[in-house]
């Protein structure tokens, strides 16, 4: 793993570590839910390596995302969540598949929920900030083979409770994050639709 993305990691393990002890002063009760589902991408064109290429002679095709996600739930309709994302899709290049390629991703989002902690069914809408590190087919994000950008994403979904410890929950989320490698001709952001559901437990 790079080192930018380590440093992010630990980052993001200290924040969660912060609200968790902040959490159990201002009895929040919290949730740790593992996701998966499809990934649609748009504007994947990565860009060219000659200035009269194209910009989509590499590009990005559609994949699946697994990954965890641990949130805080104020008494209130105010939550925050941490989460890691293991995306996978594959590298185009010419029209030509170059291989399997692994996007990290991690990040932090804010909650607004319908209705209060406790509630058995609570819709909300969400929004936050995190960083893909784009990792492509034979290399390795542990020797410092990815290259890493930050962006934005908004969405909404459901938890459903369904028992005093266990939950479901649907997210569609909208991820807009900078393109990797620095190619030429490339242009916009790379965006990623997530429609996922997941299964998760209360703390």
């Amino acid at each position: 793993m790079t080192k930018l993305t380590t440093s992010v990691l630990m980052t993001l393990a200290s924040c969660v570590s912060v609200f968790v002890s902040v959490g159990s002063v201002c009895a929040q009760s919290g949730d740790l839910f593992v996701s998966g589902g499809p990934v649609h991408v748009s504007n994947a064109g990565l860009g060219s390596l000659s200035s009269t290429g194209k910009k989509d002679d590499f590009k990005l095709d559609d994949g699946f995302r697994i990954g965890f996600r641990f949130g805080l739930n104020g008494e209130g309709r105010m939550g925050h969540e941490f989460g890691y994302g293991y995306n996978r899709t594959h590298l185009i290049s010419n029209s030509i598949d170059q291989g399997g390629m692994a996007i990290h991703q991690g990040g932090y989002n804010f909650l607004l929920f319908a209705n209060r902690d406790g509630s058995k069914i609570r819709p909300f809408a969400t929004g936050g900030g995190h960083f893909n590190n784009y990792v492509p087919p034979g290399s390795s994000a542990s020797n410092g083979g990815g290259s890493t950008k930050f962006g934005f994403n908004y969405g909404g979904g459901v938890k459903v409770n369904v028992g005093p410890k266990f939950a479901v929950r649907f997210d569609v989320r909208q991820y807009q994050t900078g393109k990797p490698f620095d190619l030429l001709l490339k242009s916009g952001l790379f965006r990623q639709l997530e429609i996922s559901g997941g299964f998760g437990i209360h703390f």
